[in-house]
């Protein structure tokens, strides 16, 4: 069964809001992964989309990169990575679709700025648009799925103006715009991606931290969790209560981590603060 993609505008796909998609067409699930910045080699063992908060990663910081991690996998064709976390697909689309690679890029917002889709081909910026902002278009060919927004009745038969029915629904009118990218370029995607699949995670922003050896051994030492070397990430509570037990001057480390700087990782890139 095709299940296509509109259901994502609903944002009904996990414990939170999505923040993005990644599909490529040409490459398979790990060269995506890698593309969008994970490092070469096995990521960390598969994991549910609501285990993914149980990573516990900073996916912000004060003057740096966040952490941000993809779960990936194949359907339809096309390979496709769901990010958690600072993440950066967007800017990463024409480096994705290198080498003959189709390549789209889905953001969920449900306020301002709007959703939007792009897609590249080649190493190139092909098109794209926001959600209800149609008219204004992006790309080196920002005019060629026109046709189809006219014919879906989103845009005047002009192409440069905005539809507006009486009455026409506003999350009907998104889905038909998301619809003519999904017709286009034959995009589906499981909504079991959201609720019972394991899929293979990788760490595509953020880094190690230089005392990633000596947290994961004080970890096992102490009976915390033990962070996955393959994943090369250390979850931010766990890295707060290595530098209370082991450096006399923790509270000028953590400085900038106290109070609600300390944030927990959660599904679809949401922050939230974090017991000690």
């Amino acid at each position: 069964m095709n299940n296509g993609i509109q259901w994502l505008i609903d944002g009904d796909t996990g414990m939170e809001t999505m923040i993005g998609v990644v599909f490529a067409r040409g490459i398979e699930a790990r060269e995506l992964a890698m593309r969008l910045g994970a490092p070469e080699g096995p990521g960390a063992d598969p994991l549910t989309d609501a285990e993914i908060s149980h990573l516990d990663v900073e996916a912000y910081r004060p003057g740096e990169s966040g952490d941000g991690v993809v779960r990936v996998g194949e359907h339809a064709g096309w390979a496709f990575a769901i990010e958690y976390g600072h993440c950066e697909g967007l800017s990463r689309l024409e480096e994705v679709s290198r080498g003959g690679v189709e390549a789209v890029y889905y953001s969920h917002n449900p306020e301002h700025p709007p959703t939007i889709v792009f897609y590249a081909r080649d190493g190139r910026s092909i098109c794209g648009f926001g959600l209800r902002e149609e008219r204004i278009r992006w790309g080196e060919e920002p005019d060629l799925l026109v046709p189809e927004l006219v014919a879906a009745r989103i845009l005047t038969a002009n192409g440069t103006d905005l539809r507006e029915d009486e009455g026409d629904d506003d999350t009907d009118r998104k889905r038909r715009a998301l619809a003519v990218f999904e017709e286009r370029f034959g995009l589906s995607l499981p909504r079991t991606v959201f609720t019972v699949d394991r899929l293979p995670v990788h760490a595509v922003n953020g880094a190690p931290a230089p005392d990633f050896d000596a947290v994961r051994a004080w970890a096992e030492d102490n009976g915390h969790p033990v962070p996955d070397e393959r994943l090369g990430l250390i979850p931010a509570r766990l890295h707060h209560s290595f530098v209370r037990d082991t450096d006399p001057q923790w509270q000028q480390r953590l400085g900038y981590r106290s109070g609600p700087a300390i944030t927990s990782f959660h599904v679809g890139g949401g922050l939230g603060s974090a017991s000690e």
